[in-house]
């Protein structure tokens, strides 16, 4: 089901924002005008994905920097420095299918 979440406007080319939908935490993020939603709690250990950086696709986690894929949710690195507890292996992030209609984005939930 596609719900709306936000305006492109409120999202500046490499920018990111925060949004709850149906009680899920989605980030959205803009690359280079195209706009992708990934879960905003860190595969690593749950840390708010929206406080840390967007660099190209890659967006990094702001408490111990494990880097993501925005495009396809894939967790690139994991934390620094590496965590040695296998229970806090670094986890692929969910993405979400991304609309844009006018001015309009929405994700299918």
């Amino acid at each position: 089901m596609l719900i709306e979440v936000a305006r492109v406007a409120d999202i500046a080319d490499g920018g990111m924002i925060a949004v709850s939908v149906k009680g899920k935490e989605i980030v959205i993020c803009n690359y280079e005008g195209r706009f992708y939603a990934v879960s905003r709690a860190c595969g690593h250990l749950n840390a708010y994905l929206n406080s840390g950086t967007l660099d190209g696709y890659i967006l990094t986690c702001p408490l111990h920097f494990a880097q993501f894929d925005i495009t396809t949710g894939e967790a690139l690195s994991g934390p620094v420095p590496p965590d040695p507890d296998p229970l806090h292996a670094t986890a692929d992030l969910k993405t979400y299918p991304v609309q844009v209609k006018a001015d309009t984005i929405s994700i299918d939930i």
